[in-house]
């Protein structure tokens, strides 16, 4: 009977591109493998396994020059892989290897296969992974070539096909067994997929480098009196990566190379599931959200951070970018939609906008809309009620108390990196607190209020009419923050809803239904301050978002979009108070009805917020506890949307009623709650 050994290897792992011919201690890891592969006797034929991208071109060639039969197939289904490998090479017994693990010890895949033999083909599948008591590195599966077969046949999940053995090792037609070590080392990692592993690995080789060919008691007897050296990577979850998605292992990759892994603090994966959140998305469509590994999911979260209110990869709005791509997106002359946008916005928040300048994120807009209305006034001092991005202007605020922004939607803030001499230039207010305004502007110092018109809490006592007045009165430039409020209930800013005009009105995430364009809109006489200072850059003039906000905005008003999705939010809300009082529950929910946003009260929210995301995630749905309402989200999208909630509730019932525990319930951490979290 021949036996063969298939090394399945590639160039495009997901948390450690290229590792299988990284280098460690000079010599790459393939080379190791195969190395001390060959020297197992009871092998007959080493083959690798690899795909058919162009990206493992350079290991199929360097694996061919040492002499080893190389076969190619899919990406995806190593499972068919291996058949092809095992069929190629005429294998009547299969030893399966992966190309991740250099200390691969020759007397043990002997020890496999004479083990498997002894048997007299009584068994299929031999492993010394079940019960895993070997370091996880030295992973050895020995089974026959008919079983392979059978299980490509059979076996129907992506999981199954990917990592090749679950199928055989779970069928009730499989005759298995297995061999273990004389003590438990299973917690000792050994294997290379996060580049931790490859510092283990120098370390380890490094200290072994007077005999290269070491076997397993030399490399135990080194762990026992110089365990320092593994561990580096000793946190790391046995098996981790055939356990979490391409998203999560993207996500870790990402944190490497990425500050914080991403661009925006929303979109961390800690902030919704730590160690189960996908991550990363590969096509969207309506409220749908297709994952890196083809999961689908309903977005009945956040939809993007609430940009797309006309739902995702609207077609009408995609077809006018397409359009525009074609002509071409930037050039050195100007784009001619921008002076249309520009028009429609006046036309819009008529009677008292006049200007508009455009940007391509909140933050730019709001910082270009603080500068203007500095310049207008003649004064640095700006009050802030509300969350207006992260630039110095608004951090500073900070300065003075580092909790000075936590009643702005997100706590601790940090203020470093922002100079300490815009101390006392920034200075917030709470909502409705009128007073605490005019103290502010009887110093003198402030030329701008600048502030959300509502989030949490409804206007009381006039309000908005009496910051206007003041503003009015002290020659002050009132600028409206209309970023996630505007196109939300009205057509336009939400400051038409309480009939009072600012000087300036920022618009962003509604927009361009996802596609980067934000404005600052406002009066002539403060706008055309913008002049007198320096505002300017480059792809604020690309053609995409200015495209992408004319079609959108024609789309909103033809279907009167933000009645509708008012009118979803508060069905929505509606349905949420139903399914948490049928478990006794109880939430509070904040937000515009088409922005809402709700919690569990009790002694843990975070703990409550990560198991309904946990058990929703689990159900198909993006929905931590939050519903930024669109048109895509249909009463039937809503129908499966509570379907899957009212399990979630049931749960934190339980947990409320102490017939259950969070901890038990919880697959992984709480979700973070704050930027210091993150830090």
């Amino acid at each position: 009977m021949k036996t063969v050994a298939i090394v399945q290897a590639r160039m495009g792992s997901s948390r450690l591109p290229g590792k299988v011919m990284k280098t460690v201690a000079g010599q790459r890891v393939i080379d190791l493998l195969l190395h001390r592969l060959k020297q197992a006797s009871g092998v007959d034929e080493i083959v690798l396994a690899t795909t058919h991208l162009q990206g493992d071109d350079p290991l199929a060639a360097h694996c061919a020059t040492q002499g080893i039969r190389v076969v190619r197939d899919s990406e995806d289904d190593v499972l068919q892989r291996y058949v092809r490998a095992a069929e190629e090479s005429g294998a009547d017994v299969v030893v399966r290897i992966t190309g991740d693990c250099p200390f691969v010890m020759p007397e043990l895949v002997d020890a496999a296969i004479s083990a498997f033999h002894a048997q007299n083909g009584d068994i299929d599948y031999l492993s010394n992974i079940d019960p895993p008591t070997y370091p996880d590195g030295l992973d050895i599966e020995v089974f026959t070539a008919a079983s392979l077969l059978r299980a490509a046949h059979k076996a129907q999940n992506s999981h199954d096909r990917e990592h090749v053995t679950p199928f055989l090792r779970r069928a009730a037609d499989i005759r298995r067994g297995s061999i273990t070590a004389g003590r438990d080392l299973s917690a000792l990692r050994l294997t290379i997929d996060e580049p931790v592993d490859l510092q283990v690995a120098e370390a380890v080789l490094q200290a072994l480098s007077a005999d290269p060919d070491f076997d397993f008691a030399k490399l135990i007897a080194l762990y026992d009196s110089q365990p320092e050296l593994f561990e580096a990577n000793s946190t790391i979850a046995r098996n981790e990566g055939a356990k979490i998605g391409k998203g999560q292992k993207l996500w870790k990759r990402a944190k490497q190379v990425i500050p914080g892994g991403n661009m925006l603090l929303s979109k961390r994966a800690e902030m919704h599931l730590p160690e189960q959140w996908p991550a990363y998305f590969d096509r969207t469509q309506g409220c749908r959200v297709w994952d890196m590994d083809g999961a689908e999911y309903i977005d009945a979260g956040f939809m993007g951070i609430g940009t797309n209110v006309l739902g995702y990869s609207h077609p009408e709005v995609d077809d006018a970018v397409r359009d525009c791509v074609a002509k071409g997106n930037l050039s050195t002359l100007n784009a001619p939609e921008e002076v249309l946008l520009a028009e429609r916005l006046v036309e819009i928040n008529a009677p008292w906008a006049d200007m508009v300048r455009f940007a391509r994120s909140g933050g730019e807009a709001n910082a270009i809309a603080v500068r203007i209305a500095r310049a207008a006034s003649g004064r640095d001092g700006v009050a802030i009620c509300g969350y207006h991005g992260w630039h110095d202007w608004y951090l500073s605020a900070n300065l003075a108390d580092d909790a000075n922004l936590d009643g702005h939607l997100l706590p601790g803030l940090s203020p470093r990196g922002v100079p300490r001499s815009l101390a006392a230039s920034t200075f917030p207010f709470m909502y409705n607190d009128f007073a605490a305004l005019e103290e502010l502007v009887a110093t003198g110092k402030i030329g701008v209020i600048k502030m959300e018109v509502v989030r949490n809490a409804e206007p009381q006592d006039d309000f908005l009419h009496k910051v206007r007045a003041l503003a009015d009165a002290n020659g002050i430039v009132l600028v409206f923050d209309e970023c996630t409020s505007g196109f939300r209930e009205t057509f336009g800013g939400l400051h038409k809803k309480y009939g009072v005009e600012p000087d300036i009105a920022v618009f962003g995430k509604t927009l361009g239904n996802g596609y980067a364009i934000t404005a600052v809109v406002g009066r002539r006489a403060v706008m055309e301050a913008a002049q007198s200072t320096f505002i300017s850059s480059t792809f604020w003039t690309e053609r995409i978002g200015s495209v992408a906000a004319l079609k959108t905005l024609e789309i909103m008003e033809r279907e009167e979009s933000w009645m509708q999705i008012t009118d979803i939010g508060n069905d929505y809300r509606s349905r949420l108070r139903q399914v948490a009082a049928s478990h006794n529950v109880d939430v509070v929910i904040s937000g515009l009805p088409a922005l809402t946003t709700w919690s569990v009260t009790g002694d843990n929210p975070a703990g409550y917020k990560t198991l309904v995301t946990q058990e929703m995630l689990k159900r198909g749905f993006l929905a931590p506890p939050a519903f930024y309402a669109s048109l895509a989200h249909t009463p039937e999208v809503l129908d499966l949307t509570f379907a899957a909630l009212d399990d979630a509730m049931a749960l934190v019932s339980k947990c409320q009623t102490g017939r259950e525990t969070l901890e038990g319930l919880l697959d992984g951490p709480i979700c973070h709650t704050g930027f210091n979290r993150l830090n």
